[in-house]
């Protein structure tokens, strides 16, 4: 039986046959759980983006490709950036300059 130990830091390392047999990579989660007789399991946390697909729908609302959201968001910063670079024109005023009333 495959063993591991504990660093002074808090960290486990898994052996290769108990990872491969897991079929976990670097970087993957595990769930830990402790039973009350103070056995410690160990379990792979299973998912994919692929899973969130459609998380977001929501009824009666169309879906919307990638395109199209980027075309929205190039839209929307087209406009923002020719708002901020639109030269302000001076309102025009009910008064008159001095020099114009003579």
């Amino acid at each position: 039986m495959p063993t591991a130990t504990i660093t002074s830091k808090g960290q486990l390392t898994l052996p290769k046959s108990v990872r491969e047999q897991a079929g976990t990579r670097t970087g993957d989660r595990l769930e830990v759980m402790v039973s009350e007789d103070g056995s410690i399991v160990l379990r792979a946390i299973r998912g994919s983006v692929e899973q969130l697909f459609g998380l977001l729908r929501r009824e009666g609302q169309p879906s919307v490709s990638v395109e199209e959201m980027d075309e929205a968001i190039a839209e929307h910063l087209a406009e923002d950036n020719e708002r901020i670079l639109r030269p302000e024109t001076e309102p025009e005023s009910d008064f008159r300059h001095v020099d114009e009333m003579q």
